[in-house]
């Protein structure tokens, strides 16, 4: 009496369509608000590939929002009733760059990430995805007054934010496709990975100083991304 039920089901199966990890990103419930954003690359190149995503080969990539499109530089505000602010990376891992280039640190990383209020290159919010030498999501402010070009304040002024709640981040592997999304809310930020929570915390009252768009960085990584964000 199961031969039917089973025979079914197994049709069925082979009549779904397959998961392709390096396919389309999944659409989240949160999408209606946001819009697909252009950006300008300030170092390494993106490339425009199919499907509106663009191409990172260089090994250290760093892009804002293009004028017009992102929040306008301002000093500190109140926080209550202020609406969140949102950011989603949607991309593709695609393995390492064939070129390798250290942190002015002169530590060798691989990662993926966001910039939030960047107002330059010496005063931004950092969500980054780490890929090696320490797997992990890490928050950090770089935070230097008066200063405004990376050659000035050059690997100084960061400072790593503590978080209230943090969980692991999957790993990554090469073909695979994953969502960063930041929700900033005043100080209050969340980050979450293909949907799930994995960061939360309060960034430090110096990150209200200063204001910008969004945007995102890579190093020593190869990707096909999409960066989302509300208005």
């Amino acid at each position: 009496m199961m031969g039917r039920p089973l025979l079914l089901a197994s049709l069925l199966g082979l009549l779904a369509p397959p998961a392709s990890p390096g396919g389309p990103m999944k659409k989240t419930r949160e999408d209606g608000p946001l819009t697909a954003k252009r950006m300008k690359a300030t170092q390494g190149k993106l490339e425009p590939v199919t499907g509106g995503r663009l191409r990172i080969e260089d090994p250290k990539v760093r892009a804002v929002v293009s004028t017009g499109e992102g929040p306008k530089t301002r000093g500190p505000r109140a926080t209550g009733g202020e609406e969140a602010r949102v950011a989603e990376l949607r991309f593709t891992y695609l393995g390492a760059t064939q070129e390798q280039k250290p942190l002015q640190s002169g530590e060798l990383r691989r990662q993926v990430g966001l910039k939030l209020r960047a107002r330059d290159g010496c005063n931004v919010v950092y969500v980054m995805w780490r890929l090696e030498p320490k797997a992990g999501l890490v928050v950090s402010m770089k935070h230097n007054p008066g200063m405004s070009r990376s050659d000035d304040c050059g690997n100084g002024g960061y400072r790593t934010v503590k978080p209230r709640s943090k969980e692991a981040v999957p790993g990554l592997e090469p073909g695979s496709s994953h969502t960063l999304r930041a929700e900033l809310q005043g100080a209050a930020l969340k980050v979450q990975v293909d949907g799930s929570t994995v960061w939360e915390g309060e960034l430090p009252a110096e990150a209200l100083t200063f204001d910008g768009p969004v945007g995102l960085r890579t190093d020593n990584g190869r990707f096909d991304v999409e960066l989302l964000s509300t208005p």
